[in-house]
């Protein structure tokens, strides 16, 4: 019995540890974004001014980083006419500066120009990311997204992922409109989870285990800015296209963290004006989350996995009778 207890009593240790880990890493920066949102937009000033000003109440290169993010993520909006045109020409940082408006190419650039000012190693990485579900197994004809990795020390563990665009806000799946919204998840970024949302040109710049091509990153299915919260490992299908038929249910299997409490999850089927929302029924065992779901529709639609409300994963499910 005692050691029944003891195990019981080492799980919880777990399960909070693993909760209270993810608070920290938000609390360990409060101060930081506190105080950068405090200063505004410090409009006239050139990158290095604003680089100084966020930057110098902090002796910690993290913190220095994460100041850096915050005001750029507080401050810059995505420029939606280069983005839907895939204008991968950079936006040099004066002129981000003086629109508050940037490509993906201009994010990181000003990004890297305002590391740079600190003395602290950031380049900047081209390659590839898919927007939407009909994306799925298409490689556009050039690299259509620009993040960073940063520098703080010499083992492998000291780079860092930071995609200061999505970190900014998000557009939705057509480009057609952009909503501003802080999302430190961008920010040190999992690397799991980024390197399946994320793919580079130069494989050199893919921190950790990921897709080991091109064509295999592009044939996942959209990993989204949920997958974040609940921590997710590992995903079946891991095909972005499903092929199914009205007789058979798909199942589903997504490993993710358990200290995360589950009160409902869905499918969002189709789009637009057909778009429906089902609820599934499901289970959780060994660190996953599982459920089926058999599609009553012939057609070819996409469907998005919502836990919580919140997207985790989108595909594109091709329905025959």
């Amino acid at each position: 019995m005692k050691y029944l207890q003891t195990l019981f009593f080492v799980g919880l240790l777990i399960l909070s540890g693993i909760t209270s880990s993810a608070q920290s890493f938000k609390d360990d920066f409060k101060i930081v974004d506190e105080y950068v949102k405090s200063l505004g937009p410090l409009d006239t000033l050139n990158a290095g001014t604003i680089s100084y000003i966020v930057t110098k109440k902090f002796p910690d290169q993290k913190d220095k980083v994460r100041a850096i993010f915050d005001w750029i993520a507080y401050n810059i909006s995505f420029d939606l006419k280069a983005g839907k045109n895939n204008d991968n020409e950079k936006n040099y940082t004066e002129l981000v500066l003086k629109t508050r408006k940037a490509n993906s190419a201009g994010y990181a650039a000003l990004f890297q120009d305002m590391c740079s000012v600190v003395k602290i190693r950031c380049l900047t990485v081209n390659g590839y990311a898919k927007y939407n579900t009909e994306q799925i197994n298409e490689k556009p004809d050039e690299f259509n997204h620009t993040w960073a990795v940063v520098q703080l020390g010499l083992s492998p563990d000291t780079w860092y992922y930071v995609d200061p665009t999505w970190g900014s806000g998000y557009t939705d799946d057509k480009m057609t409109k952009y909503t501003k919204a802080y999302n430190e998840d961008y920010f040190f970024a999992d690397r799991f989870i980024f390197n399946y949302q994320h793919y580079p040109d130069n494989t050199a710049w893919q921190l950790g285990a990921g897709p080991k091509s091109l064509d295999a990153f592009l044939s996942l299915p959209l990993v989204k800015s949920g997958a974040y919260e609940f921590s997710i490992s590992k995903f079946s299908p891991n095909d972005g296209v499903i092929k199914a038929t009205m007789k058979k249910p798909v199942s589903f299997n997504i490993k993710l963290s358990p200290g995360n409490p589950i009160e409902i999850v869905s499918l969002e089927i189709g789009e637009g004006k057909k778009k429906k929302l089902k609820t599934v029924d499901y289970t959780r065992a060994a660190g996953s989350l599982i459920f089926s779901y058999k599609f009553d529709e012939a057609d070819t639609y996409p469907v998005t996995v919502m836990i919580n409300n919140k997207p985790v994963l989108g595909y594109m499910v091709e329905v025959n009778e």
